[in-house]
């Protein structure tokens, strides 16, 4: 017989005029290396099909299913159930309007990744086809392309909870970098003007909960430090 994995997991629908609450169920484990999305997927298919929660591809490089297991956000894709601490505790990422479940409302979110202007800004010609960029100014963006928006680095950020309405956040914060440092983007100066604000990029006090959450091992921290020396250096 399978060994039964046990959670508890956040319920709440808005519709039903009920309070929210933790719900338990239990889990066969199916087969090795069995994931938190299977045990998901498990409990909507063949236990209750109420139970709502956003997925996708599965693979780790969508974000849809950002969750907060265990007390830590994470990815339900790629994380294991061996290992968890039972029950294991399932809940919205923290510091958002929940729509039903475990779904967030992202809206917020996503206006503020759109308020970074996250697109390459030019003045000049394109030269031939495309803009070209040498080796070592491409190997730069390493370690920031890779972001995947799913939320996990900026609701485990307590700036972000208490400031969130005008603090950008560690993952739009990442993004604000990628295209400062890119060497093809002439926009530069207009980028860094819109950040120096001191809400909207010093709220960070580098307490480096975002790092930890990041599933993909990004540091949001280290490229906001970044920003942080480029509006230093320009004054200088």
């Amino acid at each position: 017989m399978s060994d039964m994995i046990k959670l508890s997991i956040f319920r709440y629908d808005p519709e039903g005029g009920e309070k929210p609450f933790m719900q338990a169920y239990e889990v066969p484990m199916l087969k090795p290396g069995m994931k938190l999305l299977d045990a998901l997927n498990y409990i909507k298919w063949e236990l209750d099909g109420t139970l709502t929660y956003r997925r996708s591809c599965r693979e780790g490089v969508c974000g849809s299913d950002g969750l907060n297991i265990n007390g830590v956000n994470g990815l339900a894709c790629i994380t294991p159930l061996a290992g968890l601490k039972q029950p294991v505790h399932v809940r919205p990422l923290p510091s958002m309007q929940v729509i039903r479940d475990l779904v967030v409302d992202m809206e917020h979110f996503f206006d503020q990744y759109r308020q970074i202007q996250p697109w390459l800004q030019t003045e000049t010609p394109t030269h031939e086809h495309e803009r070209l960029q040498l080796p070592e100014d491409r190997a730069k963006l390493d370690g920031s392309y890779e972001c995947i928006l799913c939320g996990c680095c900026t609701t485990s950020c307590p700036s972000w909870w208490w400031n969130g309405d005008r603090f950008l956040g560690p993952a739009a914060l990442l993004q604000a970098n990628r295209w400062i440092i890119d060497s093809r983007d002439e926009a530069t100066g207009k980028r860094l003007d819109r950040l120096e604000d001191v809400f909207r990029l010093y709220r960070c006090h580098q307490i480096m909960n975002c790092v930890e959450a990041c599933p993909m091992k990004l540091n949001p921290t280290a490229a906001i430090a970044n920003i942080k020396r480029q509006l230093v250096a320009r004054k200088t």
